[in-house]
């Protein structure tokens, strides 16, 4: 029941917000309902650390299952379980939903209420994509996760929001019908003449090679779109700039990674012969997406549609490393899914902190930060250097395993993808010294309120596990590994 317990307990909060305050419009409402939502994201947080606690991290399966018959008619049913794989996404959603309410304290008072809910039920949905092991269950979470997401843009976006939101959800839409396809052809495709959609038993179904090839490729189109890779990513910076402070951090922090971990879980041991076979295609346009990506982020003059563009860099390592099929290239890519989700989520926040003190995300709006809001300053640059990947941060561990296990399966794709390393120190160091050095030229800029109680308790935190994750990698890694190891060698045992 721990995992039933900790996916539905942010929508029973979403409920609970909805009947707190009255109308929760008004201001003097407004502290009751953010106190509740808060309230209710700690204590999914507090459940997510228990679980951690609880897992056993010498056991390669799955734990703290729960299977009980749903449409057993129809081979579907109620199953949940986590292993070394999906502990830290959960463990990670736990973790950015409080911060993500936190940053929109300030910003967000247009019907608090309903965006506290939206925000919890989209908590609910994504911890349930990372810990549903029947495909049916996965497929409703999974699509259950735009509705709110939908809202959080089009609501309470900036001016361009309902473009930005119907782009979002067409896009993704288009990848998860041919997924729910592939997912019903699957099923059936199991035999014995009863349809399942349970994970492990469709581990190894024997396929044609036409079927199990477009089997995989409707899987894997809909969890790159959601990474996104390029050339799918065009949804995202739309997304990202129009989209609430709040709504960017659970977007980039999390709702990549369904993407990334969609691939691993599903498509790459599903169908290990039509993965060996398309891997290196994906690399390509993995490598791509990791040059292209900080190519035009670095002429980006909005800091958010900067911030935006990295994510496309940084998840093209990802995806590298995961078409690696190596434990390292794989163990790599998972830590990096949690290293981004802190680092860029960080980054986000600080984004919105300065446009609410100036109304503005523009570089050239700023200059010189540094001696006005000096305690901001500093948070803003462990931040950044966590995400261009310097050593003693968490992002460094991520991308050296990556490029280890990549190197040894691909070195070719692996050289010109590490050049987004450099690339991503220069335009976020750029970016950095444009905003925060130099003469304070724009008078607007002279007497900005530098962190706050509440910003201080959103990046002391962010920070912590920033440096917490660099020095101590063995603490997260260690889970993860027996975990990898099983399901590289079940890709490797069926796909050769």
């Amino acid at each position: 029941m721990l995992l039933t317990a900790i996916v539905f307990l942010p929508l029973v909060g979403a409920l609970l917000v909805m009947l707190a305050g009255g109308r929760g419009d008004r201001p003097e409402r407004e502290g009751t309902v953010r106190a509740v939502a808060l309230g209710v994201s700690l204590v999914a947080f507090a459940a997510t650390l228990f679980l951690w606690w609880r897992f056993d991290a010498a056991d390669p399966g799955f734990q703290f299952v729960e299977n009980r018959p749903w449409l057993p008619q129809f081979g579907i049913a109620y199953h949940l379980g986590v292993d070394g794989i999906s502990l830290f996404l959960v463990v990670l959603t736990g973790f950015l939903t409080p911060l993500a309410l936190l940053c929109s304290w300030e910003s967000t008072h247009k019907n608090v209420k309903l965006f506290s809910f939206f925000l919890l039920a989209l908590e609910s949905a994504m911890l349930g994509v990372f810990v549903s092991i029947d495909l049916f269950l996965f497929y409703i979470f999974w699509d259950a996760v735009l509705i709110p997401m939908y809202f959080l843009i089009g609501i309470w976006g900036y001016e361009r929001r309902i473009y930005a939101a119907v782009k979002f959800i067409l896009y993704t839409m288009v990848g998860s019908i041919l997924m729910l396809i592939a997912i019903i052809g699957l099923a059936y495709a199991h035999g014995g003449g009863q349809p399942t959609f349970d994970l492990q038993q469709l581990y190894g179904t024997a396929l044609s090679w036409e079927m199990e090839k477009w089997f995989f490729l409707a899987f894997a189109l809909a969890f790159l779109i959601k990474v996104p890779l390029f050339p799918f990513h065009t949804w995202l910076p739309d997304a990202h700039v129009e989209a609430p402070t709040a709504g960017s951090v659970i977007l980039a922090g999390v709702m990549l990674k369904m993407g990334t971990y969609g691939l691993l879980r599903f498509a790459a041991p599903l169908f290990p012969h039509a993965f060996e076979y398309f891997a290196p295609y994906i690399a390509i346009l993995a490598v791509v997406g990791i040059v292209y990506g900080a190519l035009v982020a670095m002429v980006q003059p909005d800091m958010k549609k900067l911030v935006a563009y990295s994510s496309v860099s940084h998840l093209g390592f990802v995806v590298l490393g995961l078409c690696s099929n190596t434990v390292q290239g794989v163990e790599g890519a998972i830590y990096q899914m949690l290293n981004h989700g802190v680092s860029t989520g960080g980054l986000f926040m600080i984004v919105g902190m300065l446009s609410d003190r100036r109304h503005t995300r523009l570089i050239s709006e700023y200059g010189g930060i540094k001696a006005v809001m000096p305690r901001l300053v500093a948070c803003f640059l462990l931040v950044t250097l966590s995400s261009i990947a310097v050593p003693g941060f968490n992002g460094f561990v991520g991308e050296f395993l990556i490029l280890l296990g990549s190197f040894r399966w691909w070195p070719v794709a692996t050289a010109v993808g590490a050049t987004g390393v450099i690339l991503s120190a220069v335009y976020m160091l750029w970016m950095f010294q444009r905003v925060n050095y130099g003469e304070v030229t724009n008078p607007k800029n002279s007497a900005l309120p530098d962190l706050s109680g509440r910003e201080w308790a959103m990046m002391i935190p962010t920070v912590a596990m920033c440096i917490f994750m660099g020095v101590a990698p063995a603490l997260f890694l260690r889970p993860m590994e027996p975990s990898i190891a099983k399901l590289i060698d079940l890709i490797h045992g069926v796909g050769r």
